[in-house]
């Protein structure tokens, strides 16, 4: 129902991004999935990867700023308006969502979100029988 998210806290000047983007490829971490949000000082990049505890690991080491967290990914079927009626049913339950993004991945609609309502959101989910993916559902599986 959850899977690791990394967000790592990075300077908004040149070169930056490179830096975390190189060390992933040089480790041979696959990213899945990301977004940025950023402010005239700094941004927050987001990222979804094949191994996000290594990942973590290896950005420390390099003295990233980085943090892990837990985020809900909901499965949804690749057609209009799907998202908007998880995110219905989420925010009908008078669930706030702090932020969140979406991509497809193996033919379906993956949607991220956070919220600091996290059991409320579980009992949301399952309730309401929404699909959703665990964190081995991702490694190798985004081709169609």
């Amino acid at each position: 129902m959850t899977i690791n998210q990394l967000s790592i806290f990075i300077e908004n000047r040149s070169g930056t991004l490179v830096k975390v983007l190189d060390i992933l490829k040089q480790s041979g971490i696959q990213i899945i999935a990301s977004t940025i949000a950023d402010t005239a000082e700094y941004g927050i990049y987001r990222l979804i990867c094949s191994e996000p505890t290594r990942a973590y690991q290896e950005l420390k080491n390099a003295g990233v700023a980085v943090a892990l967290s837990d985020v809900f990914a909901l499965k949804l079927d690749n057609e209009p308006g799907k998202a908007a009626d998880a995110v219905r049913i989420i925010s009908d339950a008078d669930i706030s969502i702090t932020y969140m993004y979406t991509f497809l991945w193996g033919g379906k609609g993956i949607l991220i979100f956070r919220t600091d309502q996290t059991e409320k959101a579980r009992e949301v989910i399952l309730r309401n029988e929404l699909s959703f993916i665990a964190e081995k559902d991702l490694v190798g599986r985004g081709e169609s």
